[in-house]
């Protein structure tokens, strides 16, 4: 049985949910490493788009920011910010988008602005950047995340990207048309919204994890799918297709990892 650790469960997990005809706003960190393991496996023709303005990247290497030039070195083209945001994204263009988050409440909404108190925070967190915008505006969202319960919480500190709101058709009352967040993957599990109340459920658990573990690690009462199912272990093409590529980023960046 080949080892495996929950962040590379949590990785390949999510690529295994992208497919070969997306157009996909990627996210720094776990997102850029799942499309692009997703690229280098089962979807070769993908089409990464990151926010600085590369579109069709390939890269050999995962980027440490969304500056990096091994990005626009390995692109189709590079186009600037605003025709990014405005003909792309907000065209309608992208099907997908890939975002992390430091909180989520159970409706896929969003916190990466501050812990605490807007004012008087206990931490000031990167911000929005185009997440906003991506989570209205790509097809559908997936997130990724490491479970705990100061990230999984009953209430967001601070509502950065729109998710499902206060869940149901809370979106489509807004005027928003995209589906949002359809698909949440962490270190323990996969969840899926419930099609009416939008509130996440867990469908699978990856290998040895438990539902106590589940919600001892989440800020609410979690829900799971009465067809629970075991998350498919990773193969040994996926498994050393990952660590090929954060073996190439590590040396490419002198111990400094972009995943």
């Amino acid at each position: 049985m080949t080892d495996f650790t929950p962040n590379e469960m949590m990785t390949i997990a999510a690529a295994r949910a992208l497919s070969n005809d997306d157009v996909c706003f990627v996210g720094i960190g776990a997102p850029s490493a799942a499309c692009n393991v997703a690229r280098l496996t089962h979807a070769p023709d993908i089409t990464l788009i990151y926010e600085s303005g590369t579109i069709g990247t390939r890269p050999s290497v995962l980027p440490l920011s969304i500056g990096d030039g091994e990005l626009c070195e390995t692109a189709l083209t590079t186009v600037s910010v605003p025709e990014m945001f405005r003909y792309w994204l907000q065209g309608g263009r992208i099907t997908l988008g890939f975002l992390g988050a430091a909180q989520l409440d159970r409706f896929g909404n969003i916190n990466t602005t501050v812990i605490g108190d807007y004012f008087k925070p206990k931490v000031r967190l990167p911000g929005g950047g185009g997440a906003p915008e991506i989570a209205t505006s790509c097809g559908k969202i997936f997130i990724t995340m490491k479970q705990a319960v100061r990230g999984l919480v009953e209430k967001l500190d601070f509502y950065t990207s729109f998710g499902h709101g206060d869940g149901g058709d809370h979106r489509r009352r807004l005027g928003i048309r995209t589906a949002g967040p359809a698909l949440l993957i962490t270190d323990l599990a996969v969840w899926e919204p419930d099609p009416e109340t939008k509130e996440f459920t867990v469908v699978s658990l990856h290998r040895g994890v438990t539902r106590q573990m589940v919600q001892d690690t989440c800020g609410w009462t979690v829900r799971f799918s009465d067809r629970l199912e075991e998350t498919p272990q990773p193969s040994e093409l996926e498994l050393g297709t990952l660590r090929d590529l954060q073996r190439r980023t590590e040396l490419a960046h002198g111990g400094r990892k972009g995943n």
